[in-house]
This record gives structure tokens, C-alpha cells and sequence, in this order.
């Protein structure tokens, strides 16, 4: 039988290959991510749904698979599958043909509002880090189960930052890819699933399975990536704390990744909210002015740099009554507008204990890039 430790310490990479192998079954795997839910979820209500005997009948369908000679490169993964997607969404269906076995739904918020916690039968979902703060959203759940060991992948989507800032919330790496490499799951084209991961190596996984994209093909950089930081985007209001940590570990970056920051004039976008809801509402052509500006200054930044950085939220995790006026999605919306790949990856805390986000940023199609840079920090373990 797998053990709680060393079930919680693999990745989606060594459960595939130990069930590929023969060394490992699909069963034994996700009977012990079922006991690991079983003894985390109560604490922090990452699940809104357990998918107990469906997962087990999925597992012995792979484990059959594999002895029949299937090569599936995913064989035995258990995933959470985020609530809003399902087990019939675009990502997930990619999954399942890999060999991945879902083992749960992960919560959403309430409604059609936007909201930076999950919503269960049982209560909001908690943070994993300090239980009276959300986790972020609306990929919540997704984020808390694998921050907390439940599963070494899971899906989120991301309209506005849905997978980057629970990911920068409780501590796990969240990628949002190029618009584009997968089908949208709304009508402006803003909203593209992706993965919640610990390792860099899964999310680059993710992508082969589910994009036809695969990273570690991409021939690397012939000199040491340039880089470029913002703390603001030249109009969010960036608690200085949260831009210390995540400036912090661009330094870190730029010591252990060879990164070479850039000087150049600061960066400075329009706000995007006004076009992003002009996009999302019924007269989308209202966002075009205001897309191409940000569009152009972005071209402009990316001739100077390969990388922009920025921290993931301008601010840390707000308690279960919500956020007030700050605006979570003030970093990230940006890149949901000009399609560019981006992903969150944990920088650290603040004094108070409260996990930030690094956000690098890519031009279109480089998330090679972005997974080799984020494997620099190195993986980080669960909660």
C-alpha cells in the first residue's frame, strides 16, 4: 500500500512513470489520494464533490490499459477537476486519454459574480497557509488540493487570473497559456483552462497532453533571458510588502536562473478593466481602442526583454468577508486581454505568513521559457 508521505511527495511525472512501469498501480494511487482527502479535506473543504468509487473503476481501466500495452502518458494521475469545467471539458477530456484519474471536483465560488473563494456544502473553502483567509479563485479548490498534497495536478481555468492568484495564494505554481492554444471557454476569448501544479515538470506535462505543445522540444535560449520588473503595471495599487517578496525572488532568479534584468523606461499599460468588461459584455468592439494601446506598449516591452515580472496580486490574501475595494485581478487581467502566456510561481511571504506570488510573463507561445524559469526556484511541498 502507498503511504500518506510518500504518496504526497510524488509528482505527476513519478506516478506516471511508476504506473507506466508496472511499479505502482492506478488503484493503489488513487486509493491513497482518496485517504489523503479523506484526512486534509475536512480541514480546508478544497472539494465539492468525491468521486470515490468512479475514480476506482477509472484506475482499474488504466491499470488494464497499461497491461494491455497502452502508453499513456499521464497513467494513474489522480487530478482534481475544477467544478465549472467538469469531467467533459476540452482539458479534461485531453486528461483522461493521457491516463489521468479524476478524483474529485474542486470548488468554485457561489454564483456568477466574481469571487476569490470556493464555495462548498460545508463552508468556503480555507486557505491552506492561514484558514481564516481565501484561497483565491475562482480555481479554489484546485489550488488548496494540490497545496495540500490531495493530488499533484489539477485543472483551473483563467478569464481574469482564476488560476494564477489561488496559485499565488496558497503557494503553488498556476499557468495560464497563450490564448489560443486550446479551445476558449467563453465567447471573447479571454478564458483558457490550465493547469495547478508543485512541479514545473507537471505543468509542462500538462501541456503536451492537453495543448499538442510540448516545451522541453524548444530549442533553449541562445543567451542568458533578459527581464524586466514591474511592481505596478504603472496603475495598480501594489502593497509594497507583496512587492518586496516577489522582487525578492526575481533576485533570487536572477542569481540561480542567469536572468539579466533590463533597464528601460517603466512600464506603464492602461488599466485594463474598462476593456475587459466591454470584451465580456454585449458590445465588444467598445474594448478594441484600449486593447491595441496596451497591445503596442507590450510589443515594446518584449523588444527590450523576454520576460516581464510583476507581482501575481497587488495585495495578500483577504479574510472570508472578501477583498473590499482592492482589486485581486489587477495584475493579471492584462495578459487574459493580450493572449500573452503567463504563470505564477510561489516567491515567499510576507512577516505575517501570508504566501505571494512571482507572475512572469512571456511573449506569445514561450511557455518554455516560463517552466524553465520557474524551475530554477526549484518545487515546492505541500502545506
Amino acid at each position: 500500500m502507498l503511504d500518506h508521505d510518500a504518496y504526497v511527495s510524488l509528482t505527476a511525472r513519478a506516478i506516471a512513470v511508476g504506473v507506466g512501469g508496472r511499479e505502482l498501480s492506478a488503484v493503489e494511487v488513487a486509493d491513497a489520494a482518496l485517504r489523503v482527502i479523506a484526512a486534509r479535506d475536512g480541514a480546508v473543504r478544497a472539494c465539492a464533490a468525491v468521486w470515490a468509487a468512479r475514480a476506482r473503476r477509472r484506475a482499474r481501466a488504466v491499470d488494464r490499459a497499461v497491461r494491455g500495452g497502452a502508453r499513456l502518458p499521464l497513467a494513474g494521475v489522480p487530478v482534481v477537476v475544477k467544478a465549472t469545467e467538469g469531467r467533459a471539458s476540452y482539458q479534461s477530456a485531453r486528461l483522461l486519454a493521457a491516463g489521468c484519474v479524476p478524483v474529485a471536483a474542486g470548488s468554485v465560488p457561489a454564483g456568477r459574480t466574481y469571487q476569490t473563494w470556493g464555495v462548498t456544502d460545508r463552508g468556503p473553502t480555507r486557505n491552506p497557509w492561514l484558514p481564516d483567509r481565501a484561497p483565491g479563485g475562482s480555481s479554489a479548490g484546485s489550488a488548496v488540493a494540490v497545496a495540500t498534497g490531495m493530488v499533484p495536478l489539477a485543472t483551473g481555468s483563467d478569464g481574469a487570473g482564476s488560476v494564477r492568484i489561488p496559485a499565488a495564494w496558497c503557494g503553488v505554481l498556476g499557468l495560464k497559456p497563450t490564448n489560443g492554444r486550446l479551445p476558449p471557454r467563453d465567447r471573447a476569448g479571454l478564458n483558457v483552462g490550465g493547469p495547478l501544479v508543485r512541479d514545473p515538470a507537471d505543468a509542462a506535462a500538462w501541456l503536451r497532453v492537453v495543448t499538442g505543445h510540448d516545451p522541453d522540444a524548444v530549442a533553449p535560449p541562445v543567451r542568458p533571458p533578459r527581464v524586466v520588473w514591474s511592481a505596478t503595471l504603472g496603475y495598480a495599487r501594489t502593497e509594497p510588502e507583496v512587492a518586496r517578496v516577489a522582487r525578492d525572488a526575481l533576485g533570487r532568479l536572477v542569481a540561480g536562473a542567469g536572468l539579466v534584468p533590463v533597464d528601460r523606461p517603466p512600464v506603464r499599460l492602461t488599466d485594463p478593466e474598462a476593456a475587459w468588461r466591454a470584451l465580456r459584455g454585449p458590445d465588444g468592439a467598445a474594448a478594441t481602442a484600449a486593447r491595441a494601446v496596451n497591445d503596442a506598449r507590450l510589443a515594446a516591452v518584449f523588444a527590450d526583454a523576454d520576460l516581464l515580472a510583476t507581482p501575481t496580486t497587488p495585495h495578500p490574501p483577504h479574510g472570508h468577508d472578501g477583498p473590499g475595494e482592492r482589486m485581486t485581478t489587477a495584475l493579471t487581467w492584462a495578459f487574459n486581454l493580450s493572449g500573452h502566456p503567463a504563470l505564477s510561481v510561489p516567491a515567499g511571504t510576507t512577516v505575517a505568513g501570508e504566501p505571494v506570488g512571482l507572475h512572469l510573463v512571456a511573449r506569445h507561445g514561450e511557455e518554455a521559457l516560463l517552466l524553465a524559469t520557474a524551475a530554477a526556484l526549484g518545487a515546492p511541498g505541500p502545506v
